[in-house]
């Protein structure tokens, strides 16, 4: 397995369970949380799909599928066009009430230009540096090893809260 299949394999598991993490759930459900401070299905999967969206972006010089392809007005956040999640307050996680299929539809996008930029990767431009304020500074496998993890541990979140919902 190359590096690019790896990636492709990673991210690609993230892609194929948001169908059915949001199936069958209306506005409500998506946006229900388990306390006050507590993270909906919604934002998290939002939140997921903006970081993956902005960091591969970011690597690949390719603007957002956020902005690029309309996602941003569709969805009509009350956020800055590019906020994608980190940081914000528990009110702005409420705000978060969109529907199912959007969310879905918008991480398909995202995965799939994804997929298109991981495709091209070989081992040689995982060592490449792509951020030099941080000491040491990043290359490109660190920056994409951070984004599967971060989709990863926002879907399994999103799919806790899910089991809670199903359970109350």
């Amino acid at each position: 397995m190359d590096v690019s299949e790896l990636l492709t394999d990673a991210l690609g598991r993230v892609r194929e369970q948001i169908p059915d993490l949001v199936k069958g759930l209306g506005e409500d459900d998506l946006a229900w949380r388990p306390d006050p401070d507590a993270n909906s299905i919604a934002w998290l999967v939002w939140h997921l799909s903006r970081i993956e969206d902005d960091h591969v972006a970011g690597v690949a010089g390719t603007e957002q599928a956020w902005t690029a392809e309309g996602w941003a007005d569709r969805f009509d956040l009350p956020f800055p066009t590019l906020a994608h999640g980190y940081g914000m307050s528990s009110d702005d996680v409420g705000r978060v009430r969109v529907s199912g299929d959007l969310l879905a539809g918008y991480h398909d996008a995202v995965a799939a230009r994804t997929a298109a930029y991981v495709a091209t990767l070989t081992p040689d431009d995982l060592d490449r540096v792509i951020d030099e304020r941080w000491d040491p500074p990043v290359t490109l496998g660190v920056r994409m090893v951070s984004v599967v993890n971060e989709v990863n541990a926002h879907l399994g979140q999103a799919q806790y809260v899910r089991g809670l919902l199903e359970r109350r």
